[in-house]
């Protein structure tokens, strides 16, 4: 109790100590508590669980512990593929390669608060027994940048390096291909611009496997090299551009999306487009002609990037929970099929 004066009132000294008794309790419970004083939400200090249902290739590789935050540096993730943690999981994830046709092999039930999402990284041409996928999936994922979450099969980084690597040069162009149907554009590209100039082939179509370790340097060799594309389709640009050709040091001439599509991905003087040419014939003599000071202006992109690749797709769920603050709620895809032919 304060001591107090006659008529009842308490002392100025006891006012003031007081008050700093009562403002330095306040103080500490803010420090102590601070989402209550705040009135905020406490975090939930939980990583986010991603349950794969099943891997997208036939080996799993480790993803135990924090194997996100090990090897890509994205904190607060958990990667599993334990079927029986599905009530847990925050995000489940659905890769259409392992998909069968029709339901019977998802879960029965979706907890409340839980996002599925659809991973493809094939062309529609090339992703089929789409049409039963309606009203289930929240989210998309794949090479298409109208993705909820954007995986491209590669990108230019920032890389001030102000150097250019070209390598030794012995032929003038390769082509490495494993699925070779004469129904393809790229066929009927390549049998025609044959007609003009000598290509290497390598790859199962031509009885020529390249393993591993042997590609890019075989392909490094080729002044240019075919990146074409099994099907063409918007956004659709993979390894054959990142890899086969940039990666490897040579000069991409590409059959795909048309030349605008390209440029959102990569500088434009850093490829030739089989489009840029009224024939094939014309493209052939481009090609044959070029002197040695034009050849190079196509690698001024080194001085500036670097190709970084996206071939292991622990990277590529591990982003799931970079992209998960920004992703919408409580939507649905009511039809997955009209989405990705659109």
């Amino acid at each position: 109790p304060l001591p107090r004066l006659p008529w009842g009132r308490p002392g100025v000294k006891a006012v003031v100590t007081a008050g700093v008794f009562v403002t330095t309790l306040w103080n500490l419970r803010c420090f102590l508590y601070p989402s209550e004083v705040s009135g905020e939400t406490p975090r939930n200090t939980e990583p986010l669980m991603v349950l794969v249902w099943e891997w997208p290739s036939k080996q799993v590789p480790n993803i135990s512990g924090d194997i996100c935050h090990e090897l890509y540096g994205i904190a607060g993730c958990r990667l599993t593929t334990e079927q029986l943690l599905l009530d847990q999981a925050d995000v489940v994830v659905f890769p259409h390669t392992r998909l069968q046709p029709g339901r019977d092999r998802l879960p029965k039930e979706k907890r409340p608060g839980q996002h599925w999402v659809w991973v493809s990284l094939e062309s529609p041409s090339n992703t089929k027994a789409l049409a039963g996928w309606k009203q289930i999936f929240n989210w998309v994922m794949t090479y298409r940048r109208d993705s909820d979450i954007f995986i491209p099969y590669g990108k230019l980084v920032p890389n001030q390096s102000a150097t250019v690597n070209i390598p030794v040069k012995t032929n003038l162009v390769s082509w490495v291909i494993s699925n070779y149907h004469r129904t393809q554009k790229r066929a009927e590209v390549y049998k025609n611009l044959s007609r003009y100039l000598h290509v290497n082939i390598y790859g199962k179509a031509n009885k020529k496997p390249l393993c591993k370790g042997c590609l890019l340097p075989t392909t490094s060799q080729s002044k240019f090299y075919l990146a074409f594309e099994n099907s063409i389709h918007q956004d659709y640009i993979t390894e054959k551009l990142w890899r086969n050709s940039l990666m490897a040091g040579t000069v991409p001439v590409v059959l795909g999306p048309p030349r605008a599509n390209y440029e959102q991905f990569i500088p434009a003087d850093s490829f030739i487009h089989v489009d840029d040419f009224g024939s094939l014939a014309e493209l052939a003599t481009f090609l044959k002609t070029m002197n040695p000071n034009r050849y190079q202006q196509f690698f001024a992109w080194q001085k500036r990037y670097s190709v970084k690749l996206y071939d292991d797709w622990r990277e590529r769920i591990c982003t799931i929970c970079t992209a998960y603050p920004g992703l919408p709620r409580g939507r649905v895809y009511p039809d997955l099929e009209t989405w990705f032919n659109t």
